[in-house]
């Protein structure tokens, strides 16, 4: 019997709420020609996750979230034709869904500082499994404690190249994506009975 259950905190979890939730990847141009590119904003539309945390104290907390790659969508204003040539290749080449369905984060660590009873900071390390490759990555969040319902929100960048994917490139090279990429996210995770 842990500490824990000897208090009597049995650990509650929390789901995550895909569409109540936004989660979104931003890639940048570079290049001759970036300046007539754009950088382009990608919505993930399919992902799970649970948050696990003792009540309250919010210690011991762990998450795990998964997302299907081959559910993204540009969410830019763009030609038609162009949104689907630029879809297309994000799936076939870049992010090569067939081979790779999902990526999956599992966190090692995660130390709460309280701001006040709602409102904490979270610093978050663990793995990510991408492409074929396990890396550890860390990120901070802010957390809205709301009884039955967390709010959590942040971001975070990662390279590319870290986890095999090749450099998207078109017009010869003069229009190509930065190595770096931008995520964002504002879960919505609802407490499980």
């Amino acid at each position: 019997m842990d500490a824990g259950t000897k208090r009597g905190l049995v650990p509650v979890k929390f789901l995550i709420d895909a569409d109540a939730s936004r989660f979104t990847v931003q890639a940048f141009a570079t290049g001759l020609l970036s300046s007539f590119g754009h950088n382009p904003t990608i919505g993930m539309r399919n992902f799970e996750g649970e948050i696990e945390c003792e009540p309250e104290t919010f210690e011991k907390a762990r998450v795990r979230v998964t997302v299907r790659t081959s559910a993204m969508d540009v969410l830019d204003e763009m030609k038609s034709d162009d949104r689907k040539k630029l879809e297309q290749e994000m799936y076939e080449r870049i992010l090569e869904v067939k081979l790779f369905p999902a990526a999956t984060f599992e966190s090692r660590e995660i130390s709460i500082q309280k701001l006040s009873n709602e409102l904490l900071l979270a610093k978050v390390n663990g793995e990510l499994s991408f492409h074929g490759n396990k890396r550890a990555e860390s990120f901070d969040a802010r957390v809205t404690s709301m009884g039955a319902m967390l709010r959590v929100s942040g971001d975070f960048q990662l390279r590319q190249s870290d986890y095999g994917i090749k450099a998207f490139s078109f017009a010869g090279g003069a229009l190509r994506l930065k190595d770096e990429l931008k995520f964002r996210f504002e879960l919505v995770a609802r407490k499980q009975e």
